[in-house]
């Protein structure tokens, strides 16, 4: 007997439960795999040998303990991810916690609280994730209450190659402290590498907390173990995770843009046979990858170094092939090694007019850095009498890092598959001499593109995406806007829409360059019009006319309809380019709405606002 039918039974029984309860165990047991039910299984087993029992404790009321609440803001999963591991080890170590996404908590309830901790990340140009959004502005907001009694940490995820390095961390910290709450330590910034800073976060949590939680609640709310000991849990959901990945055998890997196209974009499958990895419509694939071999060669050449000169990283020594090769970023340039690679040069008396400009003008050094790579940057300003060592080189280097990629499959339809839609980063610089090479490729589209079959495997994970979700109602209408690579998780929403047999209907927008060239899934997307899954269908081809098209221009064409869809409960998504194509399309939307009801800028932001806390908009950008 599966465990969903025992659970199905508790009714008939004399369970300790209330109906309540016993709904909300079916409902849970229901969304688990079989690795999952076998977890809960075990820890609820433990968890009732740790519990003194008596006959009465179902129906008397137990004592409030004092807890600590771990609130989480997460975009891409990755604070989510901390704030788990945080959760399992502090219950671990005995302590009471409860951890809570921040779009389903409720702002006015902090004043009851007496220990939070904030994981939150921030994206883009200093923004909050989807699920932080009203909590960030509720706390900052007239309706905010005082916090005198409430005392608080803050762990801070972002990219310090942005500007607004870790803003909303610091946005939380600052109104928290406003409102007269107690900081119990400094915010902890953590940079895309943030592993270390996590597991030390971790540490001094549960540590800081612990002894608070100690004073109320007694000692059954210490730790049980040393602190120093404590050691990463596995995700409950799969054995593999971000720092454990599944070594996925690559199963088809094609360009999907003809020829004379100016993108390269492919289509790559993977299998996941025999790994218990399970995702849904809206997550995304961490890839990890390696440098490409030759890339790693010129940087070495360039600066005259050694390949297998040992050099001591993060407590353990390497050849600098090996560490250039698998452990450091090198497509990805940082703001940080410019300032690294010019000091170096500065103190041996090479000084270059030029890049001291680019120093002095954070803006002017981000741009740089978005258009160069780590050998563009030696070859451009070379060191000439100077000497850089191996050592000073991997200083100034970031850990690599996984990228992620939205999944552009459901498994209703693939199985033990997951599929990827990439669009290949590549040009020419302008920097390379006639001795070196002059394209550059991305670290992992190019990884994917060209050595991804040779190396028969790649290492990959699921990272869940609860802020990009098809409604549970399979009778919603939903409109999805996914222009280029942002046609990948649409892929996967209709592929799971056809496998529920869902009556609700769905709109497309999809854009690209060109007809003949660009039309990304042409074929299936086609045929889901043809069989009537995709209710409507527009498409802006934008360099097939003298005057350029593209979606936001179909979205006020269409403006009319796309309002009555919402007006009847569409759910509307955007997935695709953050820079440019993400603000023009919610332009163009605030534009309809603003046009269609009638009213005001502010009153259309807000109903556009009014939808995403509703999580009836919902955006997957990079």
């Amino acid at each position: 007997m599966s465990p969903t039918q025992l659970v199905q039974q508790l009714n008939a029984t004399a369970s300790p439960l209330s109906a309540e309860q016993i709904t909300q165990l079916n409902q849970l047991v229901a969304q688990l795999n079989p690795i999952q039910q076998a977890w809960v299984s075990g820890y609820l087993a433990a968890a009732s040998q740790a519990q003194p029992f008596s006959s009465d404790s179902a129906s008397s009321q137990p004592a409030v303990a004092a807890k600590l609440l771990i609130l989480v803001g997460s975009q891409t999963g990755n604070a989510r991810g901390v704030a788990t591991q945080l959760e399992q080890q502090a219950s671990q170590q005995g302590l009471a916690v409860e951890l809570v996404n921040m779009a389903d908590y409720k702002g006015k309830d902090l004043k009851k609280e007496q220990f939070v901790t904030i994981i939150v990340s921030t994206h883009g140009e200093g923004d909050a994730p989807d699920d932080a959004v009203t909590l960030h502005k509720f706390l900052h907001g007239k309706k905010a209450p005082k916090l005198d009694g409430l005392k608080y940490s803050v762990f801070a995820l972002g990219d310090s190659s942005y500007e607004f390095f870790c803003k909303t961390g610091h946005d939380f910290d600052q109104q928290l402290a406003q409102l007269g709450a107690t900081r119990l330590a400094p915010v902890v910034e953590a940079d895309v590498d943030f592993d270390q800073a996590a597991n030390d976060y971790i540490h001094s949590t549960i540590e800081q907390f612990g002894k608070a939680l100690k004073e109320i609640n007694g000692s059954s709310n210490l730790p049980a173990n040393d602190l120093g000991n404590v050691v990463p849990i596995q995700s409950a959901s799969s054995a593999f995770d971000r720092n454990h990945p599944f070594a996925a055998p690559v199963l088809a890997n094609q360009k999907i843009t003809a020829r004379g196209s100016q993108k390269h974009i492919r289509h790559i499958e993977l299998s996941l046979e025999d790994s218990g990895i399970s995702y849904r419509p809206g997550d995304a694939l961490g890839v990890w990858f390696d440098n490409d071999p030759a890339l790693v060669a010129e940087i070495i050449v360039t600066l005259n170094l050694q390949a297998e000169e040992q050099v001591e990283w993060q407590g353990s020594n390497y050849s600098l092939s090996t560490l250039l090769s698998t452990h450091l970023e090198l497509t990805l340039l940082h703001p940080n090694f410019v300032k690294h690679y010019a000091a170096l040069l500065e103190s041996q008396g090479v000084v270059y007019d030029a890049l001291s400009t680019v120093l002095e003008d954070k803006t002017a050094l981000r741009q740089y850095c978005a258009q160069r790579q780590l050998l563009d940057v030696l070859l451009e300003f070379p060191q000439g009498s100077a000497e850089v060592t191996a050592s000073q080189l991997v200083a100034g280097l970031q850990k690599l890092t996984p990228r992620l990629y939205s999944i552009a499959s459901s498994q209703a339809e693939v199985e033990d598959e997951v599929h990827l839609t990439v669009a290949v980063v590549e040009y020419e610089s302008d920097v390379a001499s006639h001795q070196h090479s002059q394209t550059r490729t991305g670290g992992a589209s190019g990884f994917l593109a060209y050595r991804a079959e040779d190396a028969e495997t790649v290492n990959v994970y699921v990272q869940s995406n609860n802020n990009f979700r098809l409604p549970a109602d399979t009778s919603t209408p939903v409109i999805m806007i996914g222009p280029g690579t942002g046609i990948a998780p649409f892929r996967a929403f209709l592929q799971e829409r056809e496998a529920q047999d869902a009556n609700g209907e769905n709109w497309l927008f999809f854009g690209n360059p060109h007809f003949t060239t660009d039309f990304l899934y042409q074929a299936e997307l086609i045929k889901y019009r043809d069989s009537g899954l995709l209710t409507r269908f527009d498409v802006a081809f934008s360099r097939d006319q003298a005057d350029k098209i593209y979606v936001q221009d179909r979205i006020k064409e269409q403006g009319k309809a796309i309002f009555e869809w919402l007006e009847k409960g569409a759910h509307l998504y955007i997935c695709g380019d953050a820079e440019r194509m993400a603000k023009d399309v919610q332009q163009a939307l605030l534009d309809v709405i603003q046009d269609q009801a009638g009213i005001d800028a502010d009153a259309a932001q807000d109903y556009l606002e009014n939808l995403r806390e509703s999580q009836r908009f919902q955006k997957d950008v990079y």
